[in-house]
């Protein structure tokens, strides 16, 4: 998983890609509960990615010392959505990795549902 997550952000376009830079992208079996309470859920299998980080247009030159922003994969909801639906897990890690830096460059889930719809 954490290969065709890197895969995924190498092939993006380098516009893109130079933007990402400083990501770490990390794969998890499960999001904490931290992790699922900043995103108002709680059941560990509903989470398959977050995106946990400053996006780009809430960044200010004056602000230093601040972690890299970090891609999370979680790998239970992963599979399970790949056993629920058949979709490829290339697939289903594509969309979570290409959402989550969408958040990176300060789209909103609204705004990207709504690109996904107009694609």
């Amino acid at each position: 998983m954490q290969q065709m997550a890197e895969a995924v952000v190498r092939s993006l376009p380098e516009e893109f890609r130079d933007q990402m830079g400083e990501i770490v992208l990390q794969v998890e079996d499960f999001a904490t509960p931290e992790q699922l309470a900043s995103v108002d859920l709680t059941d560990k299998w509903t989470l398959t990615g977050l995106y946990e980080g400053e996006a780009l247009p809430d960044r200010s030159i004056w602000t230093s010392g601040r972690m890299p922003a970090r891609i999370w994969l979680f790998r239970e909801p992963l599979i399970a959505e790949w056993r629920a639906t058949g979709v490829q897990m290339d697939d289903l890690v594509r969309h979570v990795v290409v959402h989550e830096a969408g958040h990176h460059f300060g789209f909103s889930d609204d705004d990207m549902h709504r690109l996904e719809d107009e694609a």
